[in-house]
């Protein structure tokens, strides 16, 4: 071999090795530069905020929830810019991506809207919207702090000195502007607000059916599991980051929506980021929450959660934040559902058939809060089945007013169960109290007790007669009705009828018929009428006849007047002439032809249905 060429070869080698060693010492000096800066373990302890004006592409910040207890952790947060009116006019949203093993794994979950984000140790704003579904990335909008404290100006002016110190000016809250992301399942939208788990506890798949199908916006089921520990104790303090509930029915069954919070002061916080409702000012029960554990999902990653101890009340829900109030009570209303069965009186249950709970005193929450727990407790029962019929008792107390009473049987139908139709009933009425613009006093309690009967007790009114057809002013006449119970024979039953002394001569109808045919006799629809007060409204429900019994209905050729909620029947012409005024301005209707009721006959079945009997008046 040539010597030279083997010790050029030597050189190559030498210089190869020395290259190599090179490139390995600048990737492990690479490396360790590029090891990260660990994240504050916990948010600083004295709040700053960071002016908007001041974000910048590219900037880093440090983010916290709670993944798993109690303990807010930190991750990591990229800041991408600032999509102006993005949430609205004047409104704008910081895009950022989230950093760090847990982020990353579980992408953007719900029940993380609030979850605080620090730039320099000053707080920027809350985490508060998903950006599309299915996402390779953990990419979140931020709602800016100004925003979010600008809900503070709805209970005190001093939101203005942090809105100073922010160093922006805060957008006021548009009360009646609607935003394109508002509604998480708008369609079309890339941005929706992060959801936030509301959560039921002891309610079945069947209730939470009935729920969607009535729930407002904002209130729809989402994923979210969970319970309640409402007499635990948690030691953590309230700070950002902690999960923190608001309570929309709790004791033996429960219904909470949980997110983050985002600031702390002495007297209140703020959290979500976004709406849970939009119903402005509010008073829902304010709790701590645990988080157990957090499902990743590429669809539905969520939070579940326990709530614990109640520390204030949640005062207002607004466009950009929730805001609690601590030590603050929250107005909630008492319920108790008792369910006896068949011959068993109510003071030999067991505990576990009375249901205790309560609910907030809110118009677009508490009618359907009401429903759906009376259905669930209704179902819950071991003697329950699609043909048990259920005799409603009980009574709502108002403040300052008349009991509203309840006493009725409801019997399933072919489609229904009954279960469902007392409770649909039960949550008419109370929509029919909260939709009264009169009503300035709450609603202090619902007592109800509800004896389920293990059969189905409807009943068909077939056919009807009169024992005679020709007849005097004055005369007592006996109806026959014949009655068709469900899988069941035929029965005929007798009414006996006393007629007026003032019947003129010619033709005159009797209608046998159910309760409800003759309420709309009574109390006629009036299209744009005008609303009753709460005491007429009271006594228009109270008025209501039982299901329960057989109707026999004089149908007199006299006008009838239906005034504030009272039925005005067989009125002379003259009065009919000076009360039609009123039924120009909507506030009465007249009728030519009035219902006055004869007699009635306790049944024990639902009936349904109606017949008419004409009669023949002569003249003495």
């Amino acid at each position: 071999m040539d010597v030279s060429r083997q010790s050029k070869g030597i050189r190559w080698g030498v210089a190869l090795t020395l290259a190599t060693l090179g490139c390995v010492a600048g990737n492990v000096v690479a490396q360790a530069i590029a090891v990260p800066v660990p994240l504050p373990p916990n948010p600083p302890a004295v709040t700053k905020f960071f002016p908007l004006s001041q974000i910048r592409r590219g900037q880093q910040g440090v983010a916290y929830t709670v993944f798993q207890g109690t303990r807010p952790e930190p991750m990591g947060v990229e800041i991408l810019g600032v999509l102006h009116n993005a949430i609205g006019p004047r409104q704008d949203m910081i895009l950022a991506r989230l950093e760090g093993a847990k982020p990353e794994y579980t992408g953007v979950v719900a029940g993380m809207s609030g979850s605080p984000v620090y730039i320099d140790g000053q707080l920027v704003g809350a985490l508060a919207f998903r950006i599309g579904q299915f996402s390779k990335e953990p990419i979140a909008g931020i709602t800016p702090i100004a925003q979010m404290l600008g809900v503070t100006q709805q209970g005190d002016a001093a939101s203005a000195t942090e809105m100073a110190q922010a160093g922006m000016e805060a957008a006021a809250f548009p009360g009646s502007a609607t935003s394109s992301i508002s509604t998480p399942d708008s369609p079309g939208s890339l941005i929706q607000p992060m959801a936030t788990p509301l959560v039921f506890s002891g309610f079945s798949q069947a209730a939470l059916k009935l729920w969607s199908e009535h729930a407002p916006a904002g209130l729809m089921p989402v994923g979210g599991i969970g319970g309640s520990e409402s007499n635990d104790q948690q030691p953590d303090p309230l700070i950002p980051g902690s999960a923190v509930s608001a309570v929309l029915v709790r004791g033996d069954l429960d219904i909470a929506a949980t997110c983050t919070v985002t600031y702390v002061d002495p007297k209140r916080m703020l959290a979500c980021g976004h709406p849970i409702t939009q119903f402005g000012p509010v008073s829902m029960p304010m709790t701590k929450a645990e988080v157990v554990a957090t499902l990743p999902s590429p669809l539905d990653a969520f939070k579940i959660i326990n709530t614990t101890e109640t520390v204030g009340s949640i005062t207002e829900d607004r466009e950009s934040a929730i805001m609690g109030e601590f030590g603050k009570a929250a107005r909630m209303i008492p319920v108790t559902l008792r369910v006896t069965r068949d011959g068993v009186q109510p003071e030999k249950h067991e505990p576990s058939e009375s249901l205790h709970f309560e609910v907030i005193d809110q118009p677009q929450v508490t009618p359907m809060a009401v429903m759906v727990a009376v259905f669930q407790g209704l179902m819950q029962e071991n003697g329950y089945s699609a043909q048990t019929t259920y005799r409603v008792q009980g009574s709502v107390k108002l403040s300052g007013y008349p009991s509203v009473h309840m006493n009725s049987l409801v019997a399933p139908t072919d489609t229904l169960p009954a279960n469902l139709l007392a409770a649909l009933a039960l949550g008419e009425r109370f929509t029919k109290l909260y939709d009264n613009a009169a009503r300035r006093t709450p609603i202090e309690s619902v007592d109800l007790e509800v004896a389920a009967i293990p059969r189905r007790l409807t009943a068909e009114i077939e056919s009807a007669q009169a024992s005679k057809v020709e007849i005097h002013p004055g005369d007592t006449v006996t109806v026959e009705a014949t009655i068709r119970p469900w899988h069941g024979e035929l029965r005929n039953v007798r009414i006996p009828v006393r007629l007026p002394a003032n019947l003129p001569e010619g033709p005159v109808r009797l209608l046998v018929s159910d309760g409800g045919m003759l309420d709309r006799l009574m109390q006629p629809p009036q299209f744009n009428a005008q609303p009753l007060d709460m005491a007429a409204t009271i006594e228009q429900l109270n008025s209501a006849h039982p299901s329960d019994r057989l109707y026999v209905t004089l149908l007199a050729p006299e006008p009838q007047a239906a005034v504030e909620g009272r039925t005005l029947t067989a009125i002379p012409l003259s009065m009919a002439n000076v009360l039609a005024p009123l039924k120009d301005n909507k506030s009465m209707a007249l009728n030519g032809e009035s219902a006055v009721p004869m007699a009635s006959l306790p049944m024990d079945a639902v009936m349904r249905g109606q017949q008419v009997v004409t009669l023949q008046v002569e003249d003495q």
